[in-house]
C-alpha cells in the first residue's frame, strides 16, 4: 500500500466522524420506531434491524480498511457507497401524512407569495423607466491663448482645484509692452492734430462772414460809383449840348460878321474877335464831346466793376459754406484718427492683458499642455477647467421608454463610483435620436433595412443642496430611474 499523505489524513478524519455520527443516530432511532409502530410493522422492524446489523458490519469493515491504510480512490468509493445506502434507507422510510400535508401547505404558501411578489413587481415596474446607458456630463472649459507668445509661468497642475479669476498661465509681455507704447504715442499725436485743427472751424466761420460783408460793401460802392459816373456823364453830355449850341451861334454870328466886314460896317479887329470866339466855341464842343465820351466809358467801367463784385459776392456766398464744410470734415477726420489711435491703443492694452491668463470659472484643472519656455500660438489650448458645480446626467433611453416621460418628472440617480443615490428631475427632452446627431447618420433608404430600437438622450438635472454633489465628475456611470407620474 502507498503511504498516506497529510492531505489524505485530513480527508479521512471528517469521513470517519460522519460514519460514527450516522451509526449513533441509527441506534437511537431504532427503539423509537419499534415502540411507535409495534402493530403491523414487525416484519419491517426485523428487516431494519438486519439492515442495521449489516450496515454496522459494513461500517466496521470500512473502519478496518481505513485503519489498515487504504486511502485515495478506494476510500472515496466506499464513502460514495455509504451515502447511496443512506439515501436508499431514507427512501424506504414511510412519510408521515401530517408532514406531507405541512409540506404541501408550505409549497402552496410559497407559490402564492411568489405570485403576489411577481404581480407586485410587475405593477411597480410600470411606474418607472430606467437604463444603465447614462453618464454624468459637465462643461469642459478649454482655456486657449488669445495671443502668441512664450510661456513665462504656469501656476496650476492637473487635478488642482481652481477658482474663477485665479491665475493659470503668464506669457512674456515684453513684445506687447512695446506695442502699447507705440500705440500710445500714435494716440497722443492724433489728439494733438485734432486739437490743432479744431479752431480752424470757428476761424473759418468768422472769416467767411467778414468776406461776405466785404463783398456786400464792395457791391454797394460799385453801385455808388456807377451812379456818380452816370451823373458825370450826364453833366458832360449837357455841357456838350451847350457847347454845340454855343458853337452853332458863334458860327452863325461869324457868317454875319463876315458880311459886315466885307461891307465895312464893322472893323476888322471886331471881326477877328468873333472869329476867335467861334473857334473857341468849336474847340469847346470837341472838348465837351471828349469829356462826355470819357464819362460814358467810366460808367461802363463802373458797371463792369459792379458785375465783378456781384459775381465775387455770389461765389463767396456759394463757396464759403463749402470751405466751412471742408474744414469741418478735416476736423472730423482728425477726430476719427483719434478714435482709430485710441482703438489701436485699446487693442494693444488688451493683447498685453491677454498675457495674463486666469480661470473663467470654478473647477478642476485638467489636460495641462503649457510648459515654461514653450512657444504657443494664438488659439492654442493650454489647460482645460472642468466645471464641477454645474453637472447633469445624459441618459440614453430607448424610444419605447419615452411614452410617459416628460419634463419635471422625479428621478433617482444611482452613481456607480460613489455607491450613493441622488435626487433629480428631467430637465430637457431630446431633440433627435443619437444616430441623427452622429457625424455620419445612417441612410435607411439604401440596402436592406433592419429595424433597430433607437436611443434618445434625456437630460436630467441634479437637485441642489444634496450631500456629496461635489464628488460628481463628468464621465461617471449612472443608473437613473425616472418615476412616471
Amino acid at each position: 500500500m502507498p503511504p498516506t499523505t497529510k492531505e489524505e489524513e485530513k480527508d479521512q478524519k471528517p469521513q470517519e466522524s460522519a460514519q460514527q455520527n450516522g451509526e449513533k443516530a441509527m441506534q437511537e432511532q431504532a427503539p423509537g420506531d419499534q415502540g411507535n409502530k409495534s402493530q403491523g410493522n414487525g416484519h419491517n422492524d426485523g428487516g431494519r434491524r438486519e439492515g442495521d446489523h449489516k450496515d454496522k458490519d459494513q461500517n466496521k469493515d470500512q473502519t478496518k480498511k481505513s485503519d489498515s491504510g487504504e486511502k485515495g480512490d478506494d476510500k472515496k468509493g466506499e464513502a460514495d457507497d455509504k451515502k447511496g445506502d443512506d439515501k436508499k434507507e431514507e427512501e424506504k422510510k414511510p412519510v408521515d401524512p401530517a408532514t406531507k400535508r405541512l409540506r404541501i401547505i408550505i409549497g402552496v404558501a410559497v407559490g402564492i407569495v411568489v405570485l403576489i411578489a411577481g404581480v407586485a413587481w410587475w405593477l411597480y415596474s410600470r411606474t418607472y423607466e430606467s437604463t444603465d446607458d447614462a453618464q454624468i456630463n459637465g462643461h469642459l472649459n478649454a482655456i486657449a491663448s488669445r495671443v502668441a507668445g512664450t510661456v513665462k509661468a504656469v501656476y496650476v497642475e492637473n487635478g488642482q482645484l481652481v477658482k474663477a479669476g485665479q491665475p493659470l498661465v503668464d506669457l512674456d509681455p515684453s513684445d506687447y509692452e512695446v506695442l502699447v507704447a507705440q500705440a500710445r504715442a500714435g494716440y497722443e499725436q492724433a489728439v494733438a492734430q485734432a486739437a490743432a485743427e479744431s479752431p480752424n472751424v470757428p476761424i473759418t466761420v468768422t472769416s467767411n462772414r467778414a468776406t461776405v460783408d466785404t463783398d456786400v460793401e464792395q457791391v454797394v460802392n460799385a453801385e455808388a460809383a456807377i451812379a456818380s459816373a452816370q451823373r458825370d456823364y450826364d453833366s458832360n453830355s449837357a455841357k456838350l449840348r451847350q457847347a454845340e449850341a454855343n458853337n452853332r451861334k458863334a458860327q452863325s454870328d461869324l457868317v454875319r460878321y463876315k458880311k459886315l466886314v466885307d461891307q465895312g460896317e464893322i472893323s476888322l479887329s471886331d471881326y477877328d474877335q468873333y472869329v476867335s470866339n467861334a473857334g473857341g466855341d468849336e474847340a469847346a464842343v470837341e472838348a465837351s464831346r471828349y469829356a462826355a465820351a470819357s464819362s460814358e466809358q467810366i460808367v461802363e467801367e463802373k458797371k463792369a466793376s459792379l458785375r465783378q463784385q456781384q459775381t465775387k459776392h455770389s461765389e463767396d456766398k456759394a463757396n464759403l459754406p463749402r470751405q466751412l464744410t471742408v474744414h469741418k470734415a478735416t476736423v472730423d477726420s482728425r477726430k476719427a484718427n483719434v478714435d482709430s489711435a485710441k482703438a489701436q491703443l485699446d487693442t494693444a492694452l488688451l493683447n498685453l492683458s491677454y498675457c495674463h491668463i486666469v480661470a473663467p470659472v470654478d473647477g478642476i484643472a485638467s489636460q495641462r499642455s503649457a510648459e515654461i519656455g514653450g512657444r504657443v500660438s494664438q488659439g492654442q489650448q493650454l489647460i482645460v477647467v472642468v466645471q464641477i458645480d454645474n453637472v447633469w446626467t445624459t441618459a440614453n433611453f430607448k424610444e419605447t421608454q419615452l411614452r410617459k416621460m416628460h419634463i419635471g418628472q422625479r428621478v433617482t440617480l444611482d452613481v456607480d463610483s460613489l455607491g450613493e443615490s441622488f435626487d433629480g428631475q428631467v430637465e430637457f427632452m431630446p431633440a433627435a435620436t443619437g444616430d441623427r446627431s452622429s457625424l455620419f447618420p445612417p441612410e435607411n433608404a439604401t440596402g436592406n433595412y433592419v429595424k433597430i430600437v433607437q436611443r434618445l438622450p434625456v437630460r436630467i438635472r441634479f437637485n441642489p443642496n444634496q450631500r456629496d454633489l461635489d464628488k460628481l465628475r463628468p464621465g461617471m456611470s449612472v443608473e437613473p430611474k425616472v418615476h412616471l407620474d
